[in-house]
This record gives structure tokens, sequence and C-alpha cells, in this order.
């Protein structure tokens, strides 16, 4: 079966590494796919050499007939069974490119939807696809609750997939680049600080004087840009304010998220906010514990707090006690990574996510 898949952008985001993710490994685990792109971006040469049939085109108009006559030749010439699109966007052409060629149109949805243009669009769309597919069974819950799309009879629910290689730190010493002694304790959060506080570092902020008080060898370091209107100078200011700027580490947006994760004695995710929550998966496959807020999609991805500490989203207090547990207990931490890591590969690998995909494919 011959499937192909389309972003309309190649720029770096959660879709766009799962779909990397996916073509790198496709051949080894059986998946005939070839992959266009509608624009392009800072990932086109990592999509061009992944190993699968790269397709480069472009989109000019919001709906671009030229486009879907690009794209139905490719599916006609290719003998294409099944096309899958990420976004409203790519998925209104591919809509129209299938049509009469026999081919299925799956549909994903990756996280909450931008602006009423794109619900109208999915609207239309979610009946008339093969299926679509919500990253987690809460935000198939959100797409019903929230955004009111009609979800009960052709959604499927496959969980987002991490390759594993992708997570191999380089050998570079980031604890040496902080100017850490091999023995502090380091914590750390990688994530975006948005104008929407939606990762709330600053309960993290908030939480971090007392827990150093108690555990005094520990440093906390924050990876991620900052968006005009966050809470980022919030965030430094308070930890002047509180004299604890010298254990905690701005480190801004970083490219060598693997190099963090490998030295890291736990990570904190406290976002409010979450479809999947690839971050925390990312870890997991790392050996980092996890301490994570108590929303329900991370609670889905940790089984119900099974694998990770679990603290009340927002509540700064009930965290302290979470980083203090992790902290004054080393075989608590190991033991929590290891059973999280095996959780996490049988469930949450890109070798699972293929699986399913082939399943729900040949479903189709």
């Amino acid at each position: 079966m011959k499937v192909l898949h389309i972003l309309d952008s190649l720029n770096r985001g959660g879709a766009e590494i799962l779909a990397l993710d996916v073509c790198r490994n496709a051949k080894k685990n059986g998946l005939d796919l070839s992959f266009a792109a509608t624009g392009g971006g800072a990932l086109e040469d990592d999509f061009k050499n992944s190993g699968v049939d790269f397709y480069r085109l472009q989109r000019r108009l919001p709906l671009d007939a030229s486009l879907v006559l690009s794209l139905r030749k490719i599916i006609k010439t290719q003998k294409i069974r099944v096309v899958h699109t990420h976004q409203a966007v790519e998925a209104l052409h591919a809509f129209f490119a299938v049509r009469g060629t026999g081919a299925k149109l799956v549909l994903s949805f990756h996280g909450y939807i931008p602006d009423a243009k794109n619900r109208r669009a999915l609207k239309f769309l979610i009946p008339r696809t093969a299926a679509n597919i919500s990253v987690s069974r809460e935000f198939l819950k959100w797409l019903a609750e929230k955004e009111n799309f009609e979800t009960s009879r052709n959604f499927h629910v496959v969980y987002n997939g991490v390759d594993e290689k992708r997570l191999s730190p380089t050998g570079k010493d980031f604890r040496a680049e902080l100017g850490l002694l091999p023995d502090v304790l380091l914590f750390g959060m990688i994530g975006n600080f948005y104008a929407a506080p939606r990762k709330d570092q600053l309960t993290v902020c908030r939480a971090l004087p007392e827990f150093f008080s108690k555990a005094e060898n520990a440093h906390f370091i924050f990876a991620g840009g900052a968006e005009e209107n966050s809470d980022f100078e919030k965030c430094r200011e308070f930890c002047r304010e509180n004299k604890i700027a010298e254990r905690v580490h701005f480190v801004g947006a970083r490219g060598d998220v693997a190099d963090i994760l490998s030295v890291l004695d736990a990570f904190v995710l406290s976002t409010r906010h979450e479809s999947f929550g690839i971050a925390a998966v990312e870890a997991m496959l790392t050996k980092v514990p996890l301490v994570l807020s108590d929303i329900e999609p991370l609670l889905e991805v940790s089984r119900n707090g099974e694998f990770a500490a679990i603290f009340q989203t927002g509540n700064a207090a009930d965290l302290v006690e979470k980083l203090i547990k992790i902290a004054n207990n080393e075989d608590f931490r190991n033991d929590l990574a290891k059973r999280a890591y095996v959780y996490a590969k049988k469930n949450f690998s890109i070798e699972a996510h293929l699986e399913n995909l082939k399943m729900l494919y040949n479903s189709i």
C-alpha cells in the first residue's frame, strides 16, 4: 500500500518533527511512504534526506487549483492509496485531489485550532474523510466539547511517536557550559514562554525558593524562546527578587535538547494546556524522571501518574513537595525513570506509532 503524507510548511514544530520521524523510519517498518510539502521551511533538507520520495510543491493561494492538480498527478501516477494530512489547509487541497482516484483521505488533529477559518474548513472535512486522528483520548474529548466537532463516527486515537535515535546526545557537556560541578542536582523544563501562559513557568519559579532551601545543591534550567508579553521577564525578576538567580538558568531556545535531557536529574512540565505531551515522552525515552501537572493529557501519558510525580496544576506548594521527594530519594528517581522508559517505549515510540498507522490505513 502506497501512502502520501502532506504538510503545508516545513518549519520546526510538533507536527513537522513527527512527520520527519515517520519519514525516517517508514521503510524499515514496512510503510511505502512518499512525502509532499506545499511550502518550505527550516526542515526542508531534513525531509529531502529522510529516505522517502520527496515532492516540493508551492501553494500560492489559500485554495490553489494548480496545487490540487499537482497533488492529483502524484496520487494517480504513484498509485497512492492513502493521503495523510496534518492541517486544515493541506487537507482541503487533498480532499479535492483524491476525488475519483480511489485514494482515502486521513486527517490528523495535533493541537488547538487557531482561528474561525480553520474551524469552518475542519467541520467541512471531518465527515468527508476516511479517518480522522486525535493524538490522545483527552484531546478527542476537547475537540467534541470545546470545538463542537462531530467525533462519534470516524475518529481514532493514535498516539504520537518519538524516534529514540533523535534523543541520542552528541557528547557535549551541558553542565560544563553552565559551570556546574558533577554533583549538582539539575532539574529543568524545556518549553517556550508563550504570551498566553499555558506552559506556566511562573508556578515553577514560585516553587524554587522553598525547594532550594531544602535541596541545597540543586539548580534549575529553563530552555525555550520567549514571545512578547510572556511571563519570561516576570520569571527572571522573581528569581532576582528572591535571590535565587544564580541557581536558575534561562538558556533560551536550544537545538541541543538531547544534550540537555541527558544531564537532567528530573524533568518538570507545568503546562496548563496540552493536546498530548511530546516533551514528557521525550524525557521518558531519555530515562529522566518526570514531575507533571495534573492536566488530563499528561495524566493519560503517565497512566494516571503511575510513571510520574503529579502535582496540582498552578499549585506551587504542591510542586515543592513533589520536587523534594524526587530530589531526596535517588532510588525513587531511578525506579520512576526506568518504569516510565519501558512504558513509553511500548506505547509512544516511533515504531509503535507506525504500527498503529499501518493498522488504521489497512482498516480503511
